[in-house]
């Protein structure tokens, strides 16, 4: 890097591990648990060191038009949206697997597409509504696989495979162009 990489340094309750982010503007979060030394931060730094420089290159080549950025508002708006999407897709994919489960919720959250919880709740970022269909359909899949599988074994991706038999390339492309989604 041709610059010295600047961040913010956030200490949650909640971290196990230490995780980055680095937004558009070339700056970055870092994440960790109570108690990290200072000496594990500066290696975890620097064995990102590649992965940084490929961010900021990425972000600096796309056009800041393509960055979509969200409110607070925005949820408000697309909430109900994403919700009757959302149960549609989940409606028509059950019929394949035929699982249970309690509620659907719709949250504006930074970080994540989709979750299932212990309860068998499913959750999904209102977001979700901005994204090509295909990517959309993978995420609900995913999840309503997780009220079978509560893990990444082999018999979750089987049970993904069933019905979107592409999941590997959906999944590789949507890691790729997440980041405009923020």
């Amino acid at each position: 890097m041709d610059k010295e990489f600047t961040y913010t340094h956030r200490k949650s309750k909640r971290a196990r591990r230490l995780r980055l982010t680095v937004s558009c503007d070339g700056g970055g979060v870092l994440t960790s648990p109570f108690g990290i030394r200072a000496s594990l931060i500066e290696k975890f730094i620097s064995d990102k060191k590649q992965w940084i420089f490929d961010k900021i290159k990425f972000f600096k080549s796309t056009p800041r038009r393509a960055v979509r950025i969200f409110s607070p508002r925005n949820y408000l708006e697309n909430k109900e949206k994403a919700f009757a999407l959302v149960t549609r897709r989940i409606q028509f994919y059950n019929q394949a697997y035929d699982f249970s489960f309690n509620k659907i919720f719709i949250k504006n959250q930074k970080s994540r597409w989709g979750s299932c919880s212990r309860n068998k709740n499913l959750n999904f970022n209102y977001k979700i509504l901005f994204l090509p269909p295909i990517h959309q359909d993978y995420i609900i899949a995913h999840e309503l696989c997780h009220l079978k599988e509560f893990n990444h074994s082999m018999k979750f991706w089987a049970l993904v495979g069933k019905i979107i038999p592409n999941y590997f390339e959906i999944k590789k492309e949507l890691r790729k162009h997440e980041l405009l989604y923020r």
